[in-house]
């Protein structure tokens, strides 16, 4: 018990440092300036551009698995998309293909006082990287 307790005191400064980080990404318009302009990018390159409004869901997902829920589910809502419709379908495919790899890191990193993680956080975010691509193709394949 008493151990339980002094390594939940040793992560709760990497868990602020990440709930900091979630709100200044959403708050200062970084999400919605990455969102246009990967959705600008790909529509001028002539590709179907149907599920950006959902990578939102999946650029939160490493950071904040509930983060990422809450806009699953606001773009579920019925005065957005729509539960049936394929964005709402996309942000579910990616709230699954991505993992909450920052919370991970900093949880078991942390816990443990390992400060140089390697190759870790890259590798977990190229895992994520191709989780949402397969998603991608996943969601045009079933739902489109």
């Amino acid at each position: 018990m008493k151990e339980g307790f002094e390594t939940a005191i040793k992560i709760i400064p990497y868990l602020v440092g990440i709930l900091v980080a979630i709100a200044v990404f959403k708050e200062s318009g970084t999400l919605d300036y990455l969102t246009n302009g990967i959705g600008w990018c790909l529509a001028s390159l002539g590709v179907n551009t149907d599920f950006v409004p959902a990578l939102p869901v999946a650029f939160m997902k490493p950071m904040s698995g509930q983060g990422a829920r809450a806009m699953m589910v606001a773009l579920s809502d019925p005065k957005m998309y729509g539960p049936d419709s394929f964005v709402a379908n996309m942000a579910s495919i990616f709230r699954g293909a991505a993992e909450t790899t920052f919370y991970i890191m900093a949880l078991y990193f942390g816990s443990v006082n390992i400060r140089k993680t390697r190759y870790a956080v890259q590798g977990a975010l190229i895992a994520d990287l191709f989780g949402v691509l397969a998603g991608i193709f996943a969601g045009y394949l079933f739902f489109h």
